[in-house]
């Protein structure tokens, strides 16, 4: 009874606020919110506003994903659309597919980090990006004012199979890194892509460049058998005992869409996103000295430094990969990347993208000479706390606006949420884009004032509640 109370409270919202799309895509759990009905009226609703076309579509491995493709492309071929299924792909392998083979976008269906019983509709217009959330407004006006274009009977799109872009995807990452100089060191590399769709493309792309590949949690399972398919210090456990056991130089893990790479040093240390991203920034700065680097407020000031030190400018925005990928194609930026382990390579294309982001920490090993444990080693050093707090998505504003006004003398940027810059560290506290809980992130170079920074934050909200 209290979880129908729900649903129908959801739906309502949404009715209200004539709003599906969040922080990434329509999220939702299957066949709750998330029905083959409402799937395929959406996909009549995407097909208007494709005005027909050529649509790639695919998903990663979750036992909803081909009910939701099918869904989905009925809705599409309503409309004239011809849908080229991929079937089971990276996501940033259909976005870099998109451009190579001229489509008019796609869908994609796939919640990423999300527990198996979510999945996702996103929606990626013909650059390879996630439409921005003013073309999502067209897409919700359409849905609910039902302004659908079906076609007639002699003129519905179809179905064809394309399963061929996963070789054009590795080919293009091969040439934006130096294949020889991994080749010659001929590293020994264990790879956990979750059960999902990265077991497709990045073990493959690794062994042709000359490593020794291991895999663990490889077979497509979407109960995600192995571990839960975001990759955290709590997930990879398996994943650093490994590495570790078998003598390893890095162990690399995927989310379930593998758009992201965490990293597991040769001693069997899981490296926090930011740290990895660091390391991949201060690389391509110290090529590409004085350019411009776009990350989400989310990340630690660490990057800043980075940054700064090569004679770059740092950009940050809101939280959101489509909002990074968006702001790097506006400015030009040569790299992006965010504290989960997202990295956006421009001139590879300007999204996250898992399998690129593993070959350029293995080339900066083997050119280098160093280990991951050396590299970290060199970096800024921040202490940082990472805390959630639960909130429901109605009062989320109504805190955020309170929070606001108490911490209005401060020295702040409020893009997303509050991120207040003190000499000592920072305070971010906003509310998910994705889940009902306020997130707090502190980091300071003392580990006591990162805690002092985490208990100010947290009561922040909890006074608020």
């Amino acid at each position: 009874m209290i979880k129908y109370i729900k649903k129908r409270i959801c739906s309502m919202i949404i009715m209200l606020t004539r709003t599906f799309f969040g922080t990434n895509g329509i999220r939702g759990i299957v066949n709750e919110m998330l029905t083959p009905e409402f799937v395929t009226q959406m996909g009549v609703a995407l097909g208007t506003y494709f005005m027909g076309g050529k649509i790639f579509i695919g998903c990663d491995s979750r036992t909803s994903g081909s009910l939701f493709v099918k869904a989905a492309s009925a809705g599409l071929i309503s409309t004239g659309c011809n849908v080229y299924d991929v079937e089971y792909a990276a996501t940033p392998a259909i976005q870099y597919a998109i451009k190579h083979f001229k489509m008019d976008g796609a869908v994609i269906i796939s919640a990423s980090h999300n527990p198996p019983e979510y999945n996702v509709i996103k929606v990626v217009g013909n650059d390879g990006v996630e439409v921005s959330r003013e073309e999502e407004v067209k897409i919700e006006k359409i849905f609910f004012d039902k302004k659908f274009n079906r076609k007639k009977w002699n003129e519905l799109g179809k179905t064809i199979r394309f399963p061929q872009i996963l070789d054009v995807y590795k080919e293009a990452i091969k040439n934006h890194i130096d294949v020889d100089a991994i080749r010659k060191r001929r590293f020994k590399v264990v790879i956990d892509p979750a059960n999902s769709v990265g077991a497709l493309s990045t073990p493959q792309l690794l062994h042709e460049l000359g490593c020794e590949v291991i895999t663990i949690n490889a077979q497509l399972d979407g109960n995600f058998p192995g571990r839960l398919p975001e990759p955290k210090p709590e997930t990879l456990g398996d994943l650093a005992k490994t590495v570790k056991a078998i003598g390893a130089d890095l162990g690399i893990a995927h989310d379930g869409d593998a758009d992201r790479c965490f990293f597991v040093d040769e001693r069997g240390n899981i490296c926090q996103g930011d740290k990895s991203g660091g390391i991949i920034v201060d690389y391509i700065l110290q090529r590409n000295p004085n350019q411009i680097v776009v990350t989400p407020i989310s990340s630690s000031r660490m990057i800043e430094d980075i940054v700064k030190s090569r004679g770059g400018t740092l950009i940050w925005t809101a939280v959101g990969s489509t909002t990074v990928s968006k702001k790097i194609q506006e400015v030009n930026a040569i790299i992006g990347l965010e504290g989960n382990g997202g990295i956006f390579y421009a001139p590879h294309q300007p999204v996250r993208d898992g399998a690129l982001s593993a070959t350029l920490m293995i080339e900066i090993l083997a050119k280098s000479k160093k280990t991951l444990s050396q590299l970290i080693e060199k970096l800024p050093k921040y202490f940082i706390i990472k805390k959630r707090i639960e909130c429901t998505n109605e009062n989320k504003q109504i805190i955020l606006k309170k929070i606001l006004k108490e911490t209005e003398k401060y020295n702040r940027i409020t893009i997303d949420g509050v991120k207040i810059f003190f000499e000592e560290g920072s305070v971010l506290i906003r509310p998910s884009g994705t889940e009902a809980i306020y997130r707090v992130f502190t980091e300071a170079k003392d580990e006591e004032k990162a805690k002092e920074f985490a208990k100010w934050g947290i009561s922040l909200v909890k006074k608020n509640l």
